[in-house]
């Protein structure tokens, strides 16, 4: 073989063994940051399989049950009738909004204990963004039909206009 076609099969083997090194990094990267999302129900019905995946867990967060001490936290998360203790231990604090019948979203592993170990928290915002009901003090005055608009696109001169928006924010990222 001529010295420039060593030289081509010298270079193909190096980038061959760097596609393949990097397909093995972002194989390996997938398989760590995937995580399958569950209910407490499914959770407790996976069986074995629990075990061994990264979980995503949500539910409210029980009253009374929050115990923090610096970054370390457990407490109980319920949905319906079911509920899950939860271990999380970070390197920042829990959000502000992480408090008793929050919603909360732990992300971790199930462990053999029958504790959840979470890696990350999220605490959903209060329902503060959603409109208020029509009355309360600081409502939007309750939508009046509009009887020139509904000549024109033939809907019913009789049914109120609602233009509430809920909106929802997770806040507090825990890593």
């Amino acid at each position: 073989m001529s010295e420039q076609g060593r030289r081509y099969v010298r270079f193909g083997a190096v980038m061959a063994v760097i596609v393949v090194a990097l397909g093995y990094l972002a194989y390996t990267g997938v398989q760590d940051s995937k995580s399958y999302y569950v209910t407490i129900k499914e959770l407790n019905g996976m069986g074995n399989g629990a075990f061994s995946k990264r979980l995503r867990v949500a539910g409210n967060v029980q009253p009374g049950s929050i115990k923090r001490q610096g970054t370390h936290l457990e407490f109980l998360l319920v949905e319906e009738s079911r509920t899950l203790p939860v271990v999380y231990s970070g390197t920042e604090a829990p959000p502000d909004t992480f408090k008793d019948n929050a919603q909360a979203l732990a992300e971790g592993k199930f462990g053999r204990d029958g504790v959840f170990h979470a890696t990350n928290i999220q605490a959903k915002c209060a329902s503060k963004y959603a409109p208020k009901q029509p009355g309360q003090p600081g409502a939007a005055p309750e939508m009046q039909p509009n009887p020139q608009k509904a000549a024109l696109d033939g809907s019913a001169a009789d049914r109120p206009v609602s233009l509430g928006v809920e909106v929802a924010c997770w806040l507090g990222r825990i890593e």
